[in-house]
């Protein structure tokens, strides 16, 4: 992936910020998922409506290619045709107004002035507070002071407040989908994976943080004589530097369990995306979080970046693996902890007993969903010789069926490129790979007649290296096909590359997934799947290995990160020293034949 706000190490002046990109979402079928609130005004879009079910729009066969977004003509060679907006359908006006911006920034702590765009157009959303160095130790100093008294308050209290947040997200869903969409480009149905997520994150926390929590009782060095007790406390003030592409949910959804093990966080979001993040800020306060444990920061990444990391008692960082490493020897300088979810170049296997109308359509999913712009999306597919013609033909057809559109409703299949640079990085790689003797499948077309930044969903056969999209992360709606005829080939091939985020492996017969699965270096797989199961199922951590990352979210790994272990152990009646009369000599006799006992008594 590449970086909108690159940083280098805080030794250095020009440090961290924000990568490009971030995993991401909840299935679409998964569902959700006490202190009193401290606001209780709404959040923005107040004239938006509750969420309906999708609305109809035209089948892609009938949808116009023309143009119906911009007055541009489709260019020449375009396939994909343009979702047709609904009557009525919510614009930019409508949802970002002065009232909501001036209530989401309240707190925000920024001397300057910035402001964010919309990738649909190109224009301006809101003109936004731009943090400074001393901003940003502003924002620390407030949480710093407010964290001893959130952390003292009990736990259950804390969990419930994720679990009200979880309900108000859910009813208040339409607000947060609107402004996903006007800041990222992204489909409708894409944005609402991120209130999936967060949702499923709130209740699972809401309910298990108590239990992952709790004081844990451990057998001593002298069983009934030595009585220990694992205590979590929390870290202190987390600093959290989230990336556009998942603005919900790689945001507030990392800084739930951080909230409910005791700490106070200084989120810094990407500024193009910073609207998201305050929804939920505000919508967190609203569920009883107080306003001063969760500060907001807003600037450039080498500006603001590097201090976010000087100051806190430990970061969380998504994006790019390039910065990832800068963010990483930034806290190993003040010997604080990190998680870093970064990069990955994800492959698809489809083996040859696989079902290829179910893979087809799985990998439609898998490559295109929130335009390719997911860490966890498919880049490579390799195909079993006996299957693949077969495939590609199904792939093909629905990739060029697939609707692109702006509307801020569902409908779309697929939205936009979030800026320029992820454009010309799209271009770079499909051009490069064309020119070496790649074969375009589908796609390969810009379409500003839809939008500025629009590309429509590519698949490229016979890549090889040196393309660079062979082994480049593209973080665009781009993918290749790769042909195998040997199981460990495949492998062998799938693990051929530094980074180890996510795979998908389709097959008919569940042992044989599983068996070429457990030989795939990365954090996840998932099964007949994309990327969704296995993200979605918050009970079981999510990361990379490799060149992808340090550290897990989900599961207790994605709490207990966020907290310090401390064993207390209470010694009674007799002392671990000579006693009774004994000499050294004895006590070192009786404390060996002691230790013999207890491995034969098999106690651990």
């Amino acid at each position: 992936m590449t970086d909108s706000q690159a940083p280098a190490a805080p030794s250095a002046p020009d440090a961290p910020a924000t990568g490009t990109e971030g995993t991401a979402p909840a299935p679409a079928a998964a569902t959700g998922p006490a202190a009193p609130a401290a606001q209780t005004e709404t959040a923005p879009a107040e004239t938006a409506q509750t969420e309906t079910a999708p609305n109809g729009t035209a089948p892609a066969e009938t949808a116009q290619t023309g143009t119906a977004q911009t007055g541009t003509a489709a260019p020449a060679g375009a396939t994909n045709p343009v979702a047709p907006a609904p009557a009525g359908a919510r614009t930019a006006a409508d949802v970002v107004t002065p009232e909501v911006v001036a209530r989401l920034v309240r707190g925000v702590v920024g001397s300057g002035r910035t402001a964010n765009h919309t990738p649909f157009t190109g224009e301006k959303l809101a003109d936004l507070p731009e943090s400074t160095p001393e901003d940003v130790a502003e924002a620390f100093a407030r949480a710093r002071a407010a964290q001893p008294v959130w952390a003292a308050t009990p736990v259950r209290t804390r969990a419930a407040v994720l679990l009200r947040f979880h309900d108000l997200v859910l009813q208040r869903q339409a607000e947060v989908l609107d402004l996903i969409q006007l800041e990222t480009g992204k489909a409708r149905l894409h944005a609402h994976e991120e209130v999936l997520a967060v949702a499923v994150a709130a209740r699972h926390y809401g309910r298990k943080a108590p239990s992952y929590l709790r004081p844990r009782h451990h057998t001593g060095v002298v069983p009934t004589l030595t009585k220990v007790t694992e205590l979590r406390q929390p870290r202190g003030v987390v600093g959290q530097i989230a990336p556009w592409n998942y603005p919900l949910e790689l945001s507030v959804g990392d800084a739930l369990p951080a909230f409910v093990s005791g700490n106070a966080v200084v989120m810094k979001p990407d500024t193009e995306t910073a609207l998201t993040a305050l929804w939920a800020r505000d919508l967190l306060i609203e569920a009883g979080l107080p306003a001063e444990v969760f500060q907001v920061v807003l600037g450039e990444g080498p500006v603001v970046g590097p201090e976010v990391v000087r100051h806190a008692d430990y970061v969380s960082f998504t994006g790019s693996t390039r910065t990832g490493r800068e963010v990483a020897q930034g806290a190993a300088a003040r010997l604080v902890g990190v998680s870093l979810e970064l990069g990955g170049k994800n492959a698809m296997l489809v083996l040859a007993d696989a079902d290829v109308e179910k893979a087809a359509a799985g990998a439609v999913r898998a490559c295109f969903s929130s335009a390719g712009q997911l860490c966890i999306s498919i880049e490579r597919l390799y195909l079993h010789e006996s299957v693949a013609d077969d495939f590609v033909a199904r792939f093909a057809a629905r990739t060029k069926a697939m609707r692109l559109g702006t509307s801020l409703a569902y409908g779309a299949d697929m939205g936009s490129l979030v800026g320029e640079r992820q454009l010309e990085t799209v271009k770079q790689h499909v051009e490069e790979a064309v020119a070496k003797g790649a074969k375009l499948v589908a796609g390969g077309v810009a379409r500003p007649d839809v939008g500025p930044l629009f590309y429509e969903p590519t698949i490229l056969d016979g890549v090889e290296a040196p393309m660079a999209v062979c082994h480049e992360e593209t973080f665009g709606p781009v993918v290749s096909i790769y042909r195998f005829t040997d199981e460990d080939e495949v492998v062998e091939l799938a693990n051929a590359t530094p980074y180890g985020l996510n795979s998908s492996v389709w097959t008919k017969d569940s042992r044989r997934g599983h068996a070429v699965a457990a030989r795939l270096r990365t954090g996840t797989v998932n099964i007949n799947e994309g990327y969704a199961p296995a993200y979605g199922s918050v009970q079981s951590p999510m990361g990379g290995m490799k060149d992808s990352g340090l550290g897990r979210r989900h599961g207790s790994e994605g709490i207990l990160k966020y907290t310090e272990a401390q064993t207390v152990a209470q010694q009674r009646l007799i002392p671990l020293a000579p006693s009774f009369g004994m000499d050294d000599e004895k006590y070192a006799a009786f404390m060996s034949l002691s230790l013999k006992a207890m491995k034969a008594l098999r106690l651990r």
